[in-house]
């Protein structure tokens, strides 16, 4: 008898401690609830004007500011994969947040300047923007050949 009394005793304040955290837990879920924003869905229309910063084989490194829906620092890493095609990551950072996405284009050299013109997918973000996401974007623009200056638009829904 006095086992079974020495043993409830010693799980005492292991059954205590299993209380405390997951009360400690269940009120970080509250929190967390109570902190979370709704999901939404914001119609984009950005436009970004970038600089070269990098040229590495064919693929250029982009820095500027976009306008629009969304302002912000914006920088581009080009590629141009053949004669005709490009693919781009694209990242945005709005005060205290940031946006990725990825593109794909047709690319059309034409004299001193290349159009391309595809589509974007939104990927992430964090911040403001955390868990955003969007398909078929519209992704449009232009490189000045002379010194590889881009000009970028981006249109369509994401979500949020």
């Amino acid at each position: 008898m006095r086992a079974t009394r020495s043993s409830g005793c010693a799980r005492a304040p292991l059954f205590v401690a299993v209380l405390v955290t997951t009360a400690l837990l269940a009120g970080a879920g509250v929190v967390r609830s109570a902190t979370a924003r709704a999901a939404g869905t914001l119609s984009l229309s950005d436009t970004g004007h970038l600089h070269l910063t990098s040229h590495h084989g064919f693929t250029l490194g982009e820095q500027g500011s976009a306008s629009g829906t969304i302002s912000g620092t914006i920088y581009i890493h080009l590629k141009i994969v053949s004669t005709n095609r490009v693919t781009a990551e694209v990242s945005i950072y709005p005060s205290g947040s940031s946006i990725t996405g990825y593109a794909t284009a047709s690319y059309r050299p034409s004299g001193a300047v290349a159009s391309f013109s595809g589509t974007m997918t939104i990927e992430r973000g964090t911040g403001r923007y955390s868990g955003a996401h969007g398909t078929g974007l519209s992704f449009t623009g232009a490189v000045q050949r002379s010194n590889d200056a881009i000009t970028v638009r981006v249109s369509g829904r994401m979500s949020t």
